[in-house]
């Protein structure tokens, strides 16, 4: 899969990759879907490693431990709340991806795993933020053709999103 982007429908705690994406909170203590998953699977050795950090600004992300899960590294990136469209939500989301990118290739990792960041209680609109996602892998990975990402829909709904996208 080197250089390439791989669709799976599943459960992101569950990913053999080097390092998961975290869709985060700005605090980075845990929270609900994908953030609260990654916590219940990673163990509390996640929320302590969390603590230090201090937070995290929206449109970044900030690297642990993968703790208990199979990856060696969680990335927890900050997606933006949806407002409408017009409050920079669109660069926002990019730079969660860009951020997690680099943060995975800068520590070694070859192999990253991203839920639909922002899609969920943040409710960015799917397609938009499927479009995003897609965009800025891309262009990172015609510039790191080594790196592999997978991206990981919780739903069919999402999947089927990007699936269409990716077609």
């Amino acid at each position: 899969m080197s250089g390439k982007i791989e669709l799976v429908l599943g459960d992101i705690t569950e990913q053999k990759v080097d390092a998961v994406v975290n869709a985060a909170n700005a605090a980075l203590l845990g929270g609900g879907g994908v953030d609260g998953a990654i916590h219940r699977a990673a163990g509390p050795e996640l929320l302590e490693e969390c603590r230090k950090l201090g937070g995290c600004p929206t449109g970044q992300a900030k690297l642990t431990r993968g703790c208990r899960l199979s990856a060696k590294w969680v990335i927890h990136a900050v997606g933006p709340v949806w407002r409408g469209g017009d409050k920079n939500e669109d660069a926002l989301l990019a730079g969660c991806y860009r951020s997690s990118l680099q943060l995975a290739q800068a520590h070694g990792a070859k192999s990253i795993a991203f839920p639909a960041i922002s899609t969920g209680a943040y409710r960015f609109p799917p397609e938009r933020a499927a479009r995003i996602a897609l965009e800025t892998v891309r262009t990172f990975l015609n510039l790191h053709p080594e790196m592999e990402v997978r991206l990981v829909c919780f739903d069919r709904a999402t999947y089927g999103i990007y699936q269409s996208l990716i077609a």
